[in-house]
Protein backbone atom coordinates (compact mmCIF):
# COMPACT_ATOMS: atom_id res chain seq x y z
CA UNK A 1 0.00 0.00 0.00
CA UNK A 2 2.99 2.52 1.09
CA UNK A 3 4.40 1.60 -2.25
CA UNK A 4 1.65 2.57 -4.20
CA UNK A 5 0.64 5.60 -2.21
CA UNK A 6 4.68 6.61 -3.08
CA UNK A 7 4.24 5.90 -6.91
CA UNK A 8 0.68 8.02 -7.15
CA UNK A 9 2.36 10.89 -5.10
CA UNK A 10 5.22 10.80 -8.17
CA UNK A 11 2.97 10.15 -10.43
CA UNK A 12 1.10 13.75 -9.29
CA UNK A 13 4.41 15.36 -8.97
CA UNK A 14 5.07 14.19 -12.93
CA UNK A 15 1.87 16.35 -13.88
CA UNK A 16 2.07 18.91 -11.44
CA UNK A 17 5.62 20.29 -11.84
CA UNK A 18 5.22 20.69 -15.60
CA UNK A 19 2.53 22.64 -14.94
CA UNK A 20 3.54 24.78 -12.38
CA UNK A 21 6.95 25.42 -14.39
CA UNK A 22 4.53 26.34 -17.69
CA UNK A 23 1.77 28.82 -15.35
CA UNK A 24 5.48 30.46 -13.85
CA UNK A 25 6.89 30.90 -17.33
CA UNK A 26 3.63 32.13 -18.88
CA UNK A 27 3.60 34.55 -15.97
CA UNK A 28 7.03 35.59 -16.37
CA UNK A 29 6.68 36.09 -20.37
CA UNK A 30 3.38 38.52 -19.52
CA UNK A 31 5.28 40.51 -16.87
CA UNK A 32 7.88 40.85 -19.70
CA UNK A 33 5.48 41.71 -22.69
CA UNK A 34 3.60 44.68 -20.36
CA UNK A 35 6.57 46.14 -19.02
CA UNK A 36 8.34 46.37 -22.65
CA UNK A 37 4.83 48.10 -24.28
CA UNK A 38 4.03 51.52 -24.43
CA UNK A 39 2.79 52.78 -21.19
CA UNK A 40 -0.27 54.40 -23.19
CA UNK A 41 -1.32 53.84 -26.77
CA UNK A 42 -2.19 57.80 -27.19
CA UNK A 43 0.01 60.46 -28.16
CA UNK A 44 1.07 61.85 -25.45
CA UNK A 45 4.57 63.91 -25.74
CA UNK A 46 7.38 64.16 -22.81
CA UNK A 47 10.07 66.49 -22.48
CA UNK A 48 12.97 65.11 -20.40
CA UNK A 49 16.90 65.81 -19.62
CA UNK A 50 19.29 63.51 -18.99
CA UNK A 51 22.62 65.21 -17.03
CA UNK A 52 26.09 64.65 -17.74
CA UNK A 53 27.25 61.77 -15.27
CA UNK A 54 23.51 60.17 -14.78
CA UNK A 55 23.79 56.30 -14.25
CA UNK A 56 21.76 54.08 -15.66
CA UNK A 57 19.94 54.05 -12.37
CA UNK A 58 19.23 57.99 -12.56
CA UNK A 59 17.89 57.30 -15.97
CA UNK A 60 15.69 54.87 -14.94
CA UNK A 61 14.56 56.94 -11.96
CA UNK A 62 14.07 59.55 -13.91
CA UNK A 63 11.51 57.59 -16.74
CA UNK A 64 9.46 56.17 -14.03
CA UNK A 65 9.25 59.66 -12.65
CA UNK A 66 7.87 60.65 -16.07
CA UNK A 67 5.52 58.12 -16.71
CA UNK A 68 7.21 56.37 -19.34
CA UNK A 69 8.22 53.13 -18.32
CA UNK A 70 6.56 51.02 -15.82
CA UNK A 71 8.84 49.39 -13.92
CA UNK A 72 12.32 50.45 -13.01
CA UNK A 73 13.58 47.20 -11.87
CA UNK A 74 12.57 45.92 -14.96
CA UNK A 75 14.40 48.45 -17.20
CA UNK A 76 17.40 48.00 -15.13
CA UNK A 77 16.86 44.11 -16.11
CA UNK A 78 16.19 44.54 -20.02
CA UNK A 79 19.62 46.50 -20.07
CA UNK A 80 21.90 44.05 -18.84
CA UNK A 81 19.84 40.80 -20.30
CA UNK A 82 20.25 42.79 -23.94
CA UNK A 83 23.80 44.39 -22.89
CA UNK A 84 22.35 47.85 -23.62
CA UNK A 85 25.04 50.80 -22.86
CA UNK A 86 25.85 54.06 -24.03
CA UNK A 87 22.76 55.90 -22.60
CA UNK A 88 23.80 59.71 -23.34
CA UNK A 89 22.91 62.47 -21.39
CA UNK A 90 20.80 65.12 -23.65
CA UNK A 91 17.46 66.84 -24.12
CA UNK A 92 14.89 64.46 -25.30
CA UNK A 93 11.41 64.75 -26.20
CA UNK A 94 9.79 61.12 -25.98
CA UNK A 95 6.16 60.01 -25.86
CA UNK A 96 4.13 57.92 -23.93
CA UNK A 97 3.52 55.60 -26.98
CA UNK A 98 6.71 54.10 -27.35
CA UNK A 99 8.02 50.97 -25.96
CA UNK A 100 10.83 50.50 -23.53
CA UNK A 101 13.18 49.29 -26.85
CA UNK A 102 12.34 52.40 -28.87
CA UNK A 103 12.99 54.45 -26.08
CA UNK A 104 16.24 52.86 -25.00
CA UNK A 105 17.12 53.09 -28.83
CA UNK A 106 16.87 56.96 -28.70
CA UNK A 107 18.64 57.33 -25.39
CA UNK A 108 21.83 55.65 -26.96
CA UNK A 109 21.72 57.88 -30.26
CA UNK A 110 21.77 61.40 -28.07
CA UNK A 111 19.50 63.98 -27.58
CA UNK A 112 17.02 65.00 -30.21
CA UNK A 113 15.83 67.92 -29.42
CA UNK A 114 16.99 70.66 -31.64
CA UNK A 115 14.56 73.22 -32.91
CA UNK A 116 11.15 71.26 -31.77
CA UNK A 117 8.89 73.17 -30.36
CA UNK A 118 6.72 72.63 -27.82
CA UNK A 119 2.67 74.09 -27.03
CA UNK A 120 1.98 74.95 -23.72
CA UNK A 121 -1.44 75.88 -22.33
CA UNK A 122 -1.53 78.41 -19.30
CA UNK A 123 -5.13 78.67 -17.73
CA UNK A 124 -6.31 81.43 -16.55
CA UNK A 125 -6.90 81.95 -12.77
CA UNK A 126 -3.60 79.89 -12.28
CA UNK A 127 -1.61 80.91 -9.05
CA UNK A 128 2.74 81.24 -9.69
CA UNK A 129 2.41 77.99 -8.34
CA UNK A 130 0.02 76.34 -10.79
CA UNK A 131 2.37 77.88 -13.69
CA UNK A 132 5.38 76.00 -12.29
CA UNK A 133 3.62 72.85 -12.24
CA UNK A 134 2.87 73.33 -15.56
CA UNK A 135 6.50 74.46 -16.82
CA UNK A 136 7.84 71.73 -14.77
CA UNK A 137 5.39 68.79 -16.30
CA UNK A 138 6.00 70.76 -20.18
CA UNK A 139 9.49 71.44 -20.38
CA UNK A 140 13.36 71.16 -19.66
CA UNK A 141 12.91 73.30 -16.65
CA UNK A 142 12.23 72.47 -12.80
CA UNK A 143 9.64 73.42 -10.32
CA UNK A 144 12.40 75.03 -8.21
CA UNK A 145 13.84 76.74 -11.46
CA UNK A 146 10.62 79.04 -11.55
CA UNK A 147 11.10 79.73 -8.04
CA UNK A 148 15.05 80.43 -8.40
CA UNK A 149 14.65 82.40 -11.01
CA UNK A 150 11.61 84.34 -9.48
CA UNK A 151 13.67 85.51 -6.59
CA UNK A 152 16.74 86.78 -8.63
CA UNK A 153 16.73 90.11 -7.67
CA UNK A 154 19.08 91.31 -10.51
CA UNK A 155 16.65 89.54 -13.10
CA UNK A 156 13.66 90.96 -12.00
CA UNK A 157 14.84 94.43 -12.26
CA UNK A 158 16.16 94.20 -15.83
CA UNK A 159 12.26 92.92 -16.41
CA UNK A 160 11.15 96.25 -14.43
CA UNK A 161 13.69 98.67 -17.45
CA UNK A 162 12.18 96.70 -20.15
CA UNK A 163 8.37 96.25 -19.18
CA UNK A 164 6.28 99.80 -18.89
CA UNK A 165 3.62 97.74 -16.85
CA UNK A 166 5.93 96.41 -14.41
CA UNK A 167 7.77 98.77 -11.46
CA UNK A 168 9.36 98.42 -7.92
CA UNK A 169 6.09 97.48 -6.22
CA UNK A 170 6.60 93.93 -7.39
CA UNK A 171 10.45 93.70 -5.46
CA UNK A 172 7.53 94.51 -1.87
CA UNK A 173 9.45 91.77 0.77
CA UNK A 174 5.73 90.76 1.21
CA UNK A 175 4.76 89.72 -2.13
CA UNK A 176 5.21 85.95 -2.45
CA UNK A 177 5.84 86.37 -6.21
CA UNK A 178 7.30 88.85 -8.37
CA UNK A 179 5.73 88.29 -11.36
CA UNK A 180 2.71 87.08 -10.18
CA UNK A 181 -0.36 88.31 -12.14
CA UNK A 182 1.88 89.37 -14.93
CA UNK A 183 2.09 85.69 -16.87
CA UNK A 184 -0.72 86.52 -19.65
CA UNK A 185 -2.84 83.71 -19.21
CA UNK A 186 -3.13 82.43 -23.35
CA UNK A 187 -1.69 79.44 -25.83
CA UNK A 188 1.94 79.53 -26.52
CA UNK A 189 4.73 77.95 -29.09
CA UNK A 190 7.81 77.70 -26.79
CA UNK A 191 11.79 75.93 -28.40
CA UNK A 192 11.52 72.68 -26.62
CA UNK A 193 14.14 73.34 -24.85
CA UNK A 194 13.49 76.85 -23.61
CA UNK A 195 14.81 77.77 -19.97
CA UNK A 196 12.45 80.03 -17.65
CA UNK A 197 13.14 83.29 -18.49
CA UNK A 198 12.48 82.32 -22.14
CA UNK A 199 8.63 81.29 -20.59
CA UNK A 200 8.74 84.47 -18.57
CA UNK A 201 9.22 86.61 -21.47
CA UNK A 202 7.01 85.42 -23.59
CA UNK A 203 4.05 85.81 -21.51
CA UNK A 204 5.11 89.47 -20.50
CA UNK A 205 5.31 90.41 -24.14
CA UNK A 206 1.41 89.06 -24.05
CA UNK A 207 0.82 90.78 -21.47
CA UNK A 208 2.39 93.79 -22.90
CA UNK A 209 -0.34 93.38 -25.96
CA UNK A 210 -3.26 93.06 -23.29
CA UNK A 211 -2.41 96.11 -21.74
CA UNK A 212 -1.14 98.23 -24.00
CA UNK A 213 -5.05 98.33 -25.76
CA UNK A 214 -6.31 99.86 -22.40
CA UNK A 215 -2.89 102.27 -21.59
CA UNK A 216 -5.25 105.89 -22.68
CA UNK A 217 -7.77 103.90 -19.76
CA UNK A 218 -5.39 103.14 -17.26
CA UNK A 219 -3.08 106.31 -17.37
CA UNK A 220 -7.17 108.20 -16.75
CA UNK A 221 -8.10 105.97 -13.47
CA UNK A 222 -6.84 106.95 -10.42
CA UNK A 223 -5.65 103.09 -9.69
CA UNK A 224 -1.95 101.92 -10.48
CA UNK A 225 -1.20 99.29 -13.16
CA UNK A 226 -0.34 97.16 -9.84
CA UNK A 227 -3.54 97.79 -8.51
CA UNK A 228 -5.50 96.91 -11.23
CA UNK A 229 -3.84 93.67 -11.90
CA UNK A 230 -4.50 92.81 -8.53
CA UNK A 231 -8.33 93.84 -8.91
CA UNK A 232 -8.55 91.40 -11.80
CA UNK A 233 -6.53 88.65 -9.95
CA UNK A 234 -9.60 88.99 -7.73
CA UNK A 235 -12.79 89.35 -10.06
CA UNK A 236 -11.17 86.00 -11.67
CA UNK A 237 -11.59 84.01 -8.84
CA UNK A 238 -14.95 85.89 -7.86
CA UNK A 239 -17.00 85.40 -11.12
CA UNK A 240 -17.03 83.74 -14.30
CA UNK A 241 -19.11 86.10 -16.99
CA UNK A 242 -17.97 89.49 -18.27
CA UNK A 243 -21.00 91.18 -16.86
CA UNK A 244 -20.59 89.37 -13.61
CA UNK A 245 -16.92 90.25 -12.95
CA UNK A 246 -17.73 94.14 -14.17
CA UNK A 247 -20.42 94.17 -11.04
CA UNK A 248 -17.78 92.36 -8.71
CA UNK A 249 -15.09 94.97 -9.26
CA UNK A 250 -18.00 97.37 -9.06
CA UNK A 251 -18.59 95.99 -5.38
CA UNK A 252 -15.36 96.04 -4.63
CA UNK A 253 -14.27 99.56 -5.68
CA UNK A 254 -17.63 100.50 -4.01
CA UNK A 255 -16.26 98.70 -0.34
CA UNK A 256 -13.09 100.25 -1.05
CA UNK A 257 -14.41 103.60 -1.26
CA UNK A 258 -16.52 103.01 1.97
CA UNK A 259 -13.38 101.93 3.91
CA UNK A 260 -15.34 98.41 4.04
CA UNK A 261 -13.10 94.95 4.39
CA UNK A 262 -13.19 93.08 1.04
CA UNK A 263 -13.11 90.54 2.62
CA UNK A 264 -12.66 88.01 -0.43
CA UNK A 265 -12.03 84.09 0.42
CA UNK A 266 -9.85 83.79 -2.47
CA UNK A 267 -7.37 86.20 -0.99
CA UNK A 268 -7.26 84.52 2.19
CA UNK A 269 -6.63 81.17 0.69
CA UNK A 270 -3.82 82.85 -1.45
CA UNK A 271 -2.18 84.20 2.08
CA UNK A 272 -2.12 80.73 3.24
CA UNK A 273 -1.11 79.16 0.25
CA UNK A 274 -3.75 76.90 -0.08
CA UNK A 275 -5.68 76.58 -3.42
CA UNK A 276 -8.92 77.15 -3.42
CA UNK A 277 -11.02 73.97 -3.12
CA UNK A 278 -7.79 72.22 -1.71
CA UNK A 279 -9.67 72.11 2.05
CA UNK A 280 -10.95 74.29 4.35
CA UNK A 281 -8.66 76.96 5.92
CA UNK A 282 -8.32 76.89 9.65
CA UNK A 283 -9.49 79.59 11.79
CA UNK A 284 -6.15 80.95 12.51
CA UNK A 285 -4.83 81.46 8.21
CA UNK A 286 -8.73 83.06 7.84
CA UNK A 287 -8.28 85.66 11.01
CA UNK A 288 -3.90 85.75 9.66
CA UNK A 289 -2.84 89.37 9.78
CA UNK A 290 -1.27 89.08 6.02
CA UNK A 291 -1.23 91.67 3.70
CA UNK A 292 -2.48 89.53 1.61
CA UNK A 293 -5.93 88.76 3.93
CA UNK A 294 -8.31 91.20 3.08
CA UNK A 295 -10.19 89.59 6.15
CA UNK A 296 -7.49 90.97 8.21
CA UNK A 297 -8.67 93.44 10.67
CA UNK A 298 -5.92 95.13 9.42
CA UNK A 299 -5.90 95.38 5.79
CA UNK A 300 -9.67 96.84 5.85
CA UNK A 301 -10.00 99.48 3.33
CA UNK A 302 -7.38 98.20 1.77
CA UNK A 303 -6.54 95.30 -1.66
CA UNK A 304 -4.32 92.77 -0.80
CA UNK A 305 -0.96 93.72 -1.41
CA UNK A 306 -0.48 91.93 -4.90
CA UNK A 307 -2.27 90.10 -7.46
CA UNK A 308 -3.12 86.23 -6.14
CA UNK A 309 -3.08 84.63 -9.85
CA UNK A 310 -2.31 85.58 -12.95
CA UNK A 311 -5.72 87.14 -14.65
CA UNK A 312 -7.48 87.01 -18.06
CA UNK A 313 -7.64 89.57 -20.38
CA UNK A 314 -11.53 89.82 -19.58
CA UNK A 315 -10.63 89.97 -15.82
CA UNK A 316 -8.26 92.81 -16.54
CA UNK A 317 -11.01 94.64 -18.97
CA UNK A 318 -13.69 93.90 -16.53
CA UNK A 319 -11.95 95.83 -13.68
CA UNK A 320 -10.94 98.88 -16.48
CA UNK A 321 -14.20 99.01 -17.64
CA UNK A 322 -15.89 97.87 -14.06
CA UNK A 323 -20.23 98.57 -13.74
CA UNK A 324 -20.88 101.58 -11.55
CA UNK A 325 -23.55 100.02 -9.15
CA UNK A 326 -24.88 100.43 -5.48
CA UNK A 327 -23.76 97.02 -4.41
CA UNK A 328 -21.69 96.61 -1.03
CA UNK A 329 -22.04 92.41 -0.83
CA UNK A 330 -22.57 89.37 -3.47
CA UNK A 331 -22.57 85.72 -3.53
CA UNK A 332 -22.33 82.83 -6.18
CA UNK A 333 -23.85 79.64 -5.77
CA UNK A 334 -22.64 76.33 -6.37
CA UNK A 335 -23.58 76.97 -10.06
CA UNK A 336 -21.66 80.10 -9.99
CA UNK A 337 -24.61 82.47 -10.58
CA UNK A 338 -23.52 85.32 -8.36
CA UNK A 339 -26.39 87.73 -6.73
CA UNK A 340 -25.55 91.23 -5.35
CA UNK A 341 -27.27 92.76 -2.42
CA UNK A 342 -27.23 96.13 -0.93
CA UNK A 343 -27.41 95.42 2.64
CA UNK A 344 -25.91 92.90 4.97
CA UNK A 345 -29.66 91.41 5.58
CA UNK A 346 -30.30 91.22 2.19
CA UNK A 347 -26.98 89.12 2.15
CA UNK A 348 -27.47 86.74 4.78
CA UNK A 349 -31.25 86.22 3.27
CA UNK A 350 -29.55 85.41 0.09
CA UNK A 351 -27.46 82.96 1.91
CA UNK A 352 -29.74 81.04 3.77
CA UNK A 353 -31.74 80.48 0.98
CA UNK A 354 -29.42 79.05 -0.91
CA UNK A 355 -28.28 76.84 1.63
CA UNK A 356 -32.12 75.88 2.33
CA UNK A 357 -32.34 74.87 -1.32
CA UNK A 358 -29.09 73.05 -1.75
CA UNK A 359 -27.22 75.29 -4.33
CA UNK A 360 -24.68 76.93 -1.28
CA UNK A 361 -21.03 74.97 -2.06
CA UNK A 362 -19.52 73.28 0.67
CA UNK A 363 -16.63 72.13 0.33
CA UNK A 364 -15.43 68.35 0.66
Amino acid sequence: MKKNKKKNKKKKLIYIVPIFISIIMIIGIVFCFVNTMPISNKDSKVILKIKEGSTIRDVSDILKEKKLIRNRLFMLAYIKINNINGLKAGNYSLNKNMSLKQILSILKDGSNIKEETITITFNEGKTMRGMAKIIEKNTLNTYDDVFNTLSDKEYIQSLINKYWFLDETILNENIYYPLEGYLSPNTYEFKADANVKDIFEKLLDQTDIVLSKFKDQIQNTTFTIHQIITLASMVEGEGVTLDDRKNIAGVFINRLNNGMSLGSDVTTYYAAKIELGERDLYKSEINSDNPYNTRSQNNIGKLPIGPICNPSSEAIEAVINYTSNDYLYFVADKNMKVYFTKTDSEHNKIINELKSSGLWYEYK
